[in-house]
This record gives structure tokens, sequence and C-alpha cells, in this order.
């Protein structure tokens, strides 16, 4: 009686296991693709939308500079500081490498002592105007995260103006305008991230927030506010989440607000901390930049869950039947249908829109001839695995379950599913039991097939007394969790 609960108990678990594991508890993550469960035909796989997470996008670009020579150091130039025209001790030299001040040093650690930064040259060539683009490539389509924060060792800007790219630098487009005076410097109005409203998101506007002088020198960053925009969706802490990627999902202009494939920092006049510019003392007026943050994924369509950096590119890891850069077409032999995005909707496991084959007929896709059901793969392009087998191909085995030529039901082991009463597993896959005892695991004694019964005898009796009922059950619970762990990773 024993070894049928516990079998009842291992099927009631698996059950469990399956039901949870197609529900990740951070469903906002998407981090999963696909997963396998069971139905009343068996063992399948269930598709979900995903993307990878987000990272740390500045590890990935390329940087240039527009005009190219207009770092600082070549020739050598003495600074004096924006506070006090008589102190002029900072030098940059680009021959040493303690006083150089080159374009990587925007992207390097933050919190060196002292601080790294890039700096343009001075504003010696006055009154042309010191305009300097700073453009960010990835070469590979992302959808922003968090904010942009620009830290400035210098004073920030006058007059700023961060843009976009989604066709890698063709064209450009604004995304918002940075000044001590809108309206002086682009006939716009003042506005904050407190006048913009759901309807209002993708206006751009000027703001007067982030252009202070030296006056104000601890405030030493620009912002664009991503996590602010996300927030007239998901609250204030977005915890929303389900509505912000509901209308992601449905306003291809919102999602397309927050993807880019370049950033362009356009400076058009540094800080003077006055009304008038000191032509005596040009070397008080130049850019520096010590840090430059962008947060993002990877834009795969919800088709990826991971996305790979090699030879200097970014790439997603297609699921779904999809292939491309961005997972943005089906693959050959799966167009039976026109390509989708993935979708958010509906929360919290979205839909897939996988790619079809192109017709119902089997595909080779070199399924495990001992694993699955055939050496094709089904409609969906996944191989149909046999009892016990699992993986793309049916190539390997479930837990409980051992490689033999296909997955053969594992019996006993010498860890959990021991032979009992002396018993002896042989090969995994039966007990070789005492002349006493009998039964799958050697659990039942002999004598109870015999006339009469064991008669009272205490010799098979160890095995039903309750401390060995109780035992196995938690053993089977033990057993049972690491099925589970082991099935939902």
């Amino acid at each position: 009686m024993i070894f049928p609960l516990f079998l009842t108990l291992q099927a009631s678990w698996l059950t469990v296991c399956q039901a949870t594991q197609h529900y990740p508890a951070t469903w906002g993550h998407y981090d999963l693709c696909k997963s396998q469960g069971y139905t009343e035909e068996g063992l399948t796989w269930y598709y979900m939308a995903c993307q990878p997470e987000a990272a740390d996008m500045t590890k990935y670009l390329k940087v240039t500079l527009d005009p190219p020579n207009i770092t600082c150091g070549d020739p050598p130039e003495t600074y004096c500081t924006l506070e006090n025209p008589y102190m002029c001790n900072n030098e940059c030299d680009a021959a040493t490498d303690e006083l150089a001040h080159p374009p990587e040093l925007m992207f390097d650690i933050v919190g060196r002592n002292p601080t790294t930064f890039w700096q343009s040259t001075s504003w010696k060539k006055y009154p042309k105007p010191l305009a300097v683009n700073i453009t960010l490539s990835w070469n590979k389509t992302i959808e922003l995260t968090d904010d942009i924060v620009i830290t400035f060792e210098s004073g920030r800007p006058e007059q700023m103006v961060l843009e976009k790219s989604l066709d890698y630098g063709r064209s450009w487009q604004p995304y918002q305008f940075y000044a001590t005076d809108c309206l002086d410097a682009f006939t716009m109005e003042p506005k904050t991230m407190k006048d913009i409203t759901q309807h209002t998101l993708l206006d751009i506007i000027c703001t007067e927030e982030y252009s202070r002088g030296y006056v104000w020198k601890n405030d030493k960053t620009v912002r664009f506010e991503i996590r602010d925009r996300f927030a007239l969706f998901a609250g204030p802490k977005l915890h929303n989440m389900a509505s912000l990627y509901g209308q992601l999902d449905t306003t291809k202009n919102l999602r397309d607000f927050f993807t880019i494939t370049d950033l362009r920092i356009r400076l058009l006049r540094p800080a003077t901390g006055a009304t008038m510019v000191d032509e005596n003392n040009l070397s008080r007026y130049y850019y520096a930049i010590s840090d430059i943050k962008v947060h993002g994924r990877c834009k795969c369509n919800l088709h990826a869950n991971s996305c790979i950096y090699d030879k200097e590119k970014l790439t997603c890891e297609c699921e779904h039947n999809t292939t491309g850069p961005d997972c943005g077409r089906c693959k050959r032999n799966f167009q039976a249908r026109a390509w989708s995005a993935g979708s958010y909707l509906p929360i919290p496991k979205g839909t897939a829109n996988i790619c079809m084959a192109n017709y119902a007929g089997p595909v080779n896709c070199n399924c495990n001839p001992f694993g699955s059901e055939s050496d094709r793969c089904n409609g969906t392009g996944y191989c149909r695995c046999k009892e016990g087998a699992t993986g793309a191909m049916c190539h390997e085995c479930l837990p409980g379950y051992l490689w033999d030529n296909g997955c053969k039901s594992r019996v006993c082991d010498s860890e959990l599913l021991r032979c009992q009463n002396g018993g002896v597993c042989v090969n995994y896959v039966r007990c070789q039991c005492p002349p006493a005892y009998t039964g799958l695991l050697c659990e039942k004694p002999r004598c109870e097939k015999e006339p009469g019964g064991c008669g009272g005898s205490d010799s098979g009796q160890a095995s039903l007394h309750p401390p060995s009922l109780i035992l196995l059950l938690l053993l089977g619970g033990v057993f049972l969790t690491e099925i589970c762990w082991i099935t939902v990773l």
C-alpha cells in the first residue's frame, strides 16, 4: 500500500509543478519564451511572449564626435574654472595619460577619485558657436527602460538638444530641448514633466530645469525622464506595469517613442554663468562629461529572452521560429502565415504569435529517433516526444527517467528510491530482492502470498509500521520537491 501512495503523491506533485511553472512570479519580465507541459495528448510546448532583461546599454555602444578634433589636448591647453577666471591650473594634454580626456571616459567606472571625464577644446573661436555632436550608436534596435542621465563636470550647457534615430543615423528627430531661456533659444514655451499627460506624452518639449549655470555647481546632471513617462500609465511607483504594457502593445507610436538605434547629444552653447561672454578669458568655456547612463534592452519583438554581444554586435537569440537581428521575420519554411510581433496581452503570459510551418506535413527537425515519435517535427517546428523524453529534439529525459536508447522509467537508485529490506538496485530498472521479500522495491514480505499470510510474524511487518510510512512520505516529499525544482529550471 505504501508504494502506490508514493506514486499517487508523485503524480499530484508533478501536476502542481506543471500548473505553476508556466506563470513566472515576476510576470513583468517576460523571461520565458516557451515551456513544456502535459495535455490529454501527452507532452506539448506552451509558447509565451518574451523579452531580454534590461541592462546598461553603454557597454555595447560606439561613440563618435563631430567635429572629430573637438576633444582637448592636441595641442595641450590650460583651462580656467568658470567660477574663478584667475584659477587656471587645469591642463589637458592628449599625449599624457594622466592629463588626457578622451571620449571613452564618458563611460568608465563612476566614483573614481579624481573623477575621469571627456573634455572639449575651449571656446577659443568665439563668437563662432562652440557646437559638438556626440553620437551613441548600437547598430541594433533597443528599447529604453530607464532615464537617460548625462553628468557634466563643467557647468551644464546653456543650450542643448537630445535627439534619437530609428534608422541607424540616417534621419534624426528631437527627444527634448534644453536651455536657460527656451523662448530665446528655440522659440518654445518652457515646460517640465509636470506638464506632460497621457495625451501629450509624445509631445517634444523644451525645459529650463537642467540648464542652470555654475551658481548651482552641485547640479551636474541633465536628464531625459523615461520612468516619469512610464508612470503616467503604470502609476508613480510603476506598480501597474500591466497598464503600461497594454498601452505599448496597442499604440505603435508610443512603443516607437521609447525605441532607438542611436542617440545624439547636440551641445550648442556652453555654460557661461553670466549674460555676457568674457572675451578676455575664453578658456573658462568648454564642455566636460563624466558619465552617460542609458538603460534598455534589445528589441526582439517579444520573440527572444536573451540577446548576445558577439563580434561587437548585439543580436537577439530568436525563438518561435523567427530570425533576424530583431527576430523581425519568419524562418525559411515557417512562413505559412505573415510574421507578427509577439504581444504582451493577455497578461501575464502574452501571445507568442509563432511562425508556422509552410505546410501541415512533418518537417525534418533531426528529432532523436529513440526519444521522439518521429524523426520529423510537427507544424509548430518541434519534435513530439515519447513518454519521459524532453528537449527540442527529445534527446533528454525528464526527472525520474533514465536514458537507455530512449527514456525509461527509473524504478530504483541508491539515494531516494532505494530497494528495501536488503534489496539491491540493478541498472536502475529493478530491485533484486532477498528470498523473504518481493514487490517493486522489495517492500512486501513473500509470506503474504502464502496460505494464512504471515501469521503475525515479525519477519516482514517492519516495512508496514507507521514510522516507516512516515519516513517514506518524507523522502518522497524531498524527492518530489527536487523534481519540481528541476522541472521549473
